[in-house]
């Protein structure tokens, strides 16, 4: 995976969407809480269009790993009663800051890169290395992120202890992230890696549909616990 790699290319929608409202250097922060019987999660199938991101061991690139994902995790979400808002629905290519204001437009409970690499094992989940920051009305766009970090650091707790328990192998980073740093929600980002046996062998490349699907089921129980979940606004 690439994070400091340049999305190029707009989708039109998405371009008529940044004309219409990203402001330079600052955004503003919706102050009223979402519906109870709304809630929103956002995925954000990373890559797309000339970026293709890594190459895996299969052959396929990235941009279609994450895709697939993507339409999966969806498709589960929504049978759980979750509205779910989606970055890209086909191979297209999306600005970082387009992705942000999607999820910040949104208004969402939960935002989610996802990712796919051949290094490493299991799955990772990172969330902004930003500092935290009281909430306020207008956030610098480049850090807005910080005044969700402990939100996000609480969403990614969660879906860790799901992981976990359905016998996945987890690592916890914090990292600088490309969009996910401007996004005025609980936002990390999700990376699927090869699933290896106690050999160190690999059993499942992170593109396997069986393993995807494993990883999605777990992350939509995880996600209607932490609907459930009463939390500070």
């Amino acid at each position: 995976m690439r994070w400091t790699r340049a999305f190029i290319g707009l989708n039109f929608f998405y371009s008529i969407a940044l004309l219409a409202a990203l402001a330079p250097a600052s955004i503003a922060v919706a102050q009223t809480a979402n519906s109870a019987a709304r809630f929103a999660v956002v995925l954000d199938a990373a890559h797309g269009g000339d970026d293709t991101g890594g190459r895996l061991a299969s052959g396929q690139m990235e941009k279609a790993a994450t895709l697939a994902f993507s339409v999966r995790l969806r498709s589960l979400l929504a049978a759980r009663g979750m509205a779910v808002i989606t970055t890209r629905e086909s191979d297209t290519a999306v600005d970082p800051a387009i992705r942000a204001q999607i999820a910040n437009r949104s208004k969402a409970e939960a935002c989610l890169s996802l990712h796919a690499t051949e290094s490493g094992s299991g799955i990772h989940l990172f969330t902004s290395s930003l500092q935290p920051s009281q909430p306020a009305r207008f956030l610098p766009w480049k850090t807005a992120q910080s005044a969700y970090v402990e939100h996000s650091i609480a969403l990614a707790g969660a879906l860790n202890s799901a992981l976990l328990h359905d016998g996945f192998n987890v690592t916890l980073s914090r990292t600088a992230l490309i969009a996910v740093d401007n996004m005025t929600c609980p936002a990390m980002a999700i990376e699927i890696a090869p699933l290896r046996g106690p050999d160190g062998k690999v059993t499942a490349e992170p593109d396997d549909s069986d393993y995807q699907a494993r990883v999605a089921t777990t992350l939509a129980a995880a996600l209607l616990e932490w609907r459930l979940e009463p939390r500070q606004p």
